[in-house]
């Protein structure tokens, strides 16, 4: 019995490319957003979902809302699919981070360093694949609506790659991508796949 999971990141929102946003409260879609997702939705609906979690943001809750009006299905929050917690850096534009030599480490060596006063990968890694594996022997089809961080992580998990090659691994806005649970394989089928609003 094989249990499809399909960890879809939140759509566009204003802040993207130039806030570390982490879990920074009332971030929101914008309206390019909403059309990302509503495509989306339609996608995730063929898949006959049985389940839907989410992320506590906002963000994604309102793209998890999305999903849920076109399924049918309840919004369920999950606090293990959270973003990252990027301590003293939330809300900071990324533009100032550059010059910081923590940030740059940061994005050396993810595997071994953390966001002063945040959450490491390693973390981040624990508690999304933990509960992932859950599903392990529910067979179908379970939607996960989530962070680029959280999905990054769980995917190098998968694909057994080092978290310091988290360079290699892209997550677009309004992106799938698909683990397939099998028996004791887990084997990633769909990697950052596009949906065309």
């Amino acid at each position: 019995m094989t249990t499809q999971v399909h960890l879809v990141r939140h759509g566009h929102h204003a802040l993207l490319g130039r806030v570390l946003c982490g879990r920074m409260p009332g971030v929101q879609l914008d309206e390019l957003g909403c059309t990302q997702m509503a495509a989306v939705a339609q996608m995730i609906k063929q898949t006959c979902p049985l389940a839907l979690q989410s992320s506590p943001q906002r963000r994604a809750l309102q793209s998890a809302g999305i999903v849920a009006s076109t399924c049918g299905l309840a919004v369920e929050i999950v606090p293990a699919f959270d973003e990252i917690d990027m301590g003293e850096w939330t809300g900071a534009e990324f533009s100032g981070l550059a010059s910081d030599e923590r940030w740059q480490r940061w994005n050396e060596k993810r595997g071994n360093t953390r966001p002063p006063g945040g959450e490491s990968m390693v973390a981040v890694q624990t508690r999304v694949v933990g509960h992932i594996e859950r599903f392990r022997a529910l067979g179908g089809s379970i939607v996960i609506v989530t962070h680029a961080e959280p999905i990054r992580a769980a995917l190098m998990h998968y694909l057994a790659l080092p978290l310091d090659a988290f360079h290699s691994v892209e997550i677009d806005p309004a992106s799938i991508s698909t683990i397939s649970l099998d028996g004791s394989r887990g084997l990633v089928s769909r990697l950052n796949g596009e949906v065309t609003a």
